[in-house]
């Protein structure tokens, strides 16, 4: 399977991405909606990436590269015809590219209830650091997790 990965930048794009985010795991049990994914999606301040298999969207991911956890993923979304076929991983892979540019640390949360998605998160390196519990949902924990080259203070940005 060929995927290409390039910035968001159509309007029907985002609508696509909101759709499916609103209508999966985690986010149904979270409680998000199509409106407020929407936003999310188009947030000016976040990177937001889409994938295409085919010239057709199959997923999509969203990284936060200001504030305290530099080289956020904030959210990995695979379209659900593509789901099980590596496209999550291809995804990862391209975020972890992109933050290892300009931080030694990616930072992402998985809900405690998500057990598929930390399973990969852990094969792919990932290692939970915290917790924090009723953070999204009451009764629900994120779990914060991280992969890392080293230290901070031994980081060389890389040219972006």
């Amino acid at each position: 399977m060929t995927v290409e990965i390039e910035k968001l930048s159509k309007r029907e794009d985002a609508e696509w991405c909101a759709k499916v985010m609103a209508g999966s795991e985690p986010w149904i049990t979270l409680g998000r909606s199509y409106e407020e994914s929407l936003v999310i999606v188009t947030d000016p301040v976040k990177e937001t990436y889409v994938a295409r298999s085919e010239g057709n969207l199959c997923g999509f991911l969203i990284l936060n590269l200001a504030g305290t956890l530099s080289g956020y993923i904030q959210t990995v979304c695979v379209g659900p015809d593509m789901r099980g076929k590596g496209l999550g991983t291809s995804l990862l892979r391209f975020a972890e590219e992109e933050i290892f540019k300009i931080s030694p640390n990616v930072f992402l949360c998985v809900s405690s209830f998500n057990t598929e998605a930390k399973k990969l998160y852990e094969r792919l390196g990932y290692e939970t650091i915290g917790e924090i519990k009723d953070y999204l949902a009451r009764g629900h924990s994120e779990i914060l997790m991280r992969k890392t080259t080293g230290p901070l203070n031994e980081f060389v940005r890389a040219g972006r």
